[in-house]
C-alpha cells in the first residue's frame, strides 16, 4: 500500500467522523447535548460538558482533515512530463502527411439558388 493510498483512507475516515460529529450537534441547543439534560447528569457536568466535547471534537477533526489533505499533496504520485507523453501527442508526432488533391471550390450565385 502506498503512502498516498494511506493518506486517502485516513482522509475518508476523518471526514466520516467529522460528518457524524456535526450531525449529532443541533445549533438550537438540542441534539445529543439535550439528551443529557436530566437531573442525574447535572452532577457530572451535564449539557455543558457534552457541548464542549462536541465542539472540541469538531475543531480537532477539522484541523486533522486539513493537515492530512495538505500532507497528501506532498506524497501524491508525480507524473514526469519529460519522459512520458500522452497518447494524443504520440499520434500527432507519428502521423504521416498525406497528399490530398485539392477539390475545386463550389460557389453558388443568386441565379443558381433561384432556379
Amino acid at each position: 500500500m502506498t503512502t498516498y493510498t494511506l493518506f486517502l483512507i485516513l482522509i475518508m475516515i476523518v471526514a466520516f467522523l467529522l460528518i457524524l460529529i456535526i450531525m449529532v450537534q443541533n445549533p438550537k441547543g438540542g441534539g445529543l447535548s439535550s439528551s443529557f439534560g436530566g437531573g442525574g447528569t447535572q452532577a457530572l457536568g451535564g449539557v455543558q460538558n457534552t457541548t464542549n466535547f462536541l465542539d472540541k471534537s469538531t475543531w480537532t477533526l477539522s484541523i486533522i482533515l486539513l493537515v492530512l489533505i495538505l500532507l497528501s499533496n506532498f506524497v501524491a504520485p508525480k507524473v514526469n512530463s519529460i519522459n512520458t507523453s500522452s497518447e494524443i501527442e504520440n499520434t500527432i508526432e507519428n502521423r504521416e502527411v498525406q497528399d490530398v488533391p485539392a477539390q475545386p471550390a463550389v460557389t453558388t450565385t443568386p441565379k443558381d439558388s433561384a432556379q
